[in-house]
């Protein structure tokens, strides 16, 4: 039943070849997380798209979604406010930019706001 899952396949044109296996292209790796000294992250506030609200942003992190959402629980819990880690980017509600940065270089990232 495992092998039958038909989501996965969704626009895939199939081959008239008996011997054709279907490859998910889910297997693949998830990128390295580099240590926190190769990091060179980016600190910004950004209020587009959120009513008026400002949101402190942290871009530029390379690696697992497990990691970022790691170093974004440290950042939230330490700033004592909300806010998500996905896509690659780290948002923490208000504007935080000193606090972050200051937190991110003390954790031993390289960090530098963005304006």
């Amino acid at each position: 039943m495992g092998d039958n899952d038909w989501k996965k396949r969704l626009g895939v044109v199939y081959s008239t070849n008996p011997d054709f296996a279907y490859a998910a292209e889910d297997d693949a790796a998830e990128a390295e997380t580099l240590e926190p000294s190769r990091q060179k992250l980016i600190v910004s506030l950004e209020r587009s798209g959120r009513a008026g609200k400002q949101v402190t942003l942290v871009r530029g992190f390379v690696g697992s979604a497990e990691d970022l959402a790691a170093l974004g629980k440290t950042l939230k819990t330490r700033c004592g406010v909300g806010g998500t880690a996905k896509d690659g980017e780290i948002t923490i509600q208000g504007d935080l930019r000193e606090k972050v940065t200051a937190l991110l270089l003390s954790l031993g990232y390289k960090a530098k706001r963005g304006n």
